[in-house]
């Protein structure tokens, strides 16, 4: 069969990976059944799964793990996180559990309001325009009457329009920049069909509509986490030159864009874990939280450290756009799970906990490197997955690990302890 295909939508999906089998799987009845193996058994879960997206041949699992014994704003949580890296998981766990002993986090939600905009060109007179907007911009909040009246009832809806000038950037290039709030929902489609309506009233001679959409830069929509402890309570041997080398650590990425980009990086593993498992969108959070990182013209790091008055004092301050209805999260069974578990949160609260989540990671990272060293638990899990990799058994595998307790893990060496333990050599 040719490896292009004409209307591969409207096959079947056992078409589609009979189609797929015949033209790249090396074996094609193990490739069938590896597709088949991860379909859901419960056919009504399998077609929800389907719906999602297009296409869909089977399902793409990552462990969903429970990180316990947080405290946020001094109510306990165990907080879900989806994700396929180790080490991450119990990271988290382990900094609940040390924050937990000196008072837990505090966050609080600093803002809320998204941001959308209508992008348009217009080569007339700036004044006339300016003019035009002005008459209109009340004709133009109320174009959406129908779609945002739900939202005002729950104290939502379009805060402002505000018509920018960006022809010093492009040519003829404007913006009517709209601020919304939409409560508890991430409010996307809301958002965009919003807009839509604006552009769509927006008329005058010389306005070319470009493209109405929202932006997942919310630097309005702010949530900021934070602990503290006394510098004695921080490290059992020296706490003040490991206070010193954490703040150091910190100060580094505030400076080094190399070492900003990595620090930002495990923040995003514990924050893109709880978006996953609550069904939001980590593509737009990851995405937007760069953005912010680089809001004064250099790539930083997202989180602060310093010592003020004999305490230590470490926090994070970002933006997350997230919703608790709508969409996946209260669509996949898995995502509704994580609102039970997370007791149900309004969308401020599901903010906190993300920024918590984040900054535990970051701290973990952080006082790992500047203690015992990276390498130390995360090669615990490198070494089940190299030994995972290889097919070894139960037995294998504890004999194995106790081989390598306090030794560099490496692939070669691995498959050398194995293989003398598999042949008696």
């Amino acid at each position: 069969m040719s490896k292009m295909v004409k209307g591969f939508s409207r096959f079947t999906k056992e078409e589609k990976i009979s189609w797929l089998a015949d033209n790249f799987f090396q074996d094609k009845e193990k490739g069938k059944a590896t597709l088949h193996q991860y379909l859901n058994d419960d056919k009504d879960l399998q077609q929800l799964h389907d719906e999602f997206i297009e296409n869909t041949i089977s399902n793409f699992y990552v462990p969903y793990a429970i990180a316990p014994n947080f405290i946020i704003n001094g109510k306990p949580y165990a907080i879900p996180m989806a994700i396929e890296e180790s080490s991450v998981v119990a990271a988290a766990s382990l900094t609940a559990k040390f924050w937990g002993e000196r008072g837990g986090f505090k966050a609080e939600v600093l803002s809320t309001v998204k941001i959308g905009q209508v992008h348009f060109t217009y080569s007339g007179s700036k004044d006339v325009l300016e003019r035009y907007f002005s008459s209109v911009k009340e004709e133009l909040i109320r174009s959406t009457d129908e779609i945002t009246a739900n939202m005002r009832k729950r104290g939502g809806g379009i805060l402002d329009i505000e018509l920018r000038d960006r022809t010093q950037d492009l040519p003829d290039y404007y913006q009517l920049h709209v601020r919304f709030e939409t409560g508890d929902s991430m409010g996307a489609n809301f958002i965009n069909s919003c807009l839509e309506a604006i552009a769509h009233a927006f008329k005058k001679e010389g306005i070319f509509i470009v493209m109405s959409i929202l932006s997942n830069y919310v630097p309005e929509c702010l949530v900021k986490a934070e602990v503290s402890c006394k510098i004695e309570s921080f490290f059992p041997e020296d706490p003040e030159l490991y206070v010193r080398k954490f703040i150091q650590a910190v100060e580094i990425a505030e400076v080094e864009p190399f070492r900003a980009v990595t620090h930002n990086k495990g923040i995003m593993n514990g924050i893109d874990a709880v978006i996953l498992a609550t069904g939001n969108d980590f593509r737009a959070v990851a995405a937007g939280a760069h953005a912010y990182a680089s809001k004064d013209g250099r790539y930083r790091s997202l989180t602060h450290a310093k010592i003020e008055g004999g305490y230590f004092k470490f926090w994070i301050e970002l933006p997350l756009s997230l919703g608790t209805v709508g969409g996946l999260t209260r669509l996949h069974p898995l995502a509704k799970l994580s609102m039970e578990i997370l007791q149900n949160p309004t969308a401020k609260e599901l903010m906190q906990i993300v920024a918590v989540a984040g900054l535990a990671q970051n701290f973990a990272a952080l006082r790992a490197l500047t203690t015992t060293g990276i390498q130390q638990g995360h090669m615990k899990m490198h070494l089940m997955n190299i030994l995972n990799q290889m097919e070894a058994n139960l037995h294998e595998k504890e004999l194995i690990c106790e081989e390598f307790k306090g030794k560099t893990v490496s692939h070669s060496a691995v498959a050398e302890s194995l293989h003398k333990l598999r042949t008696g050599h």
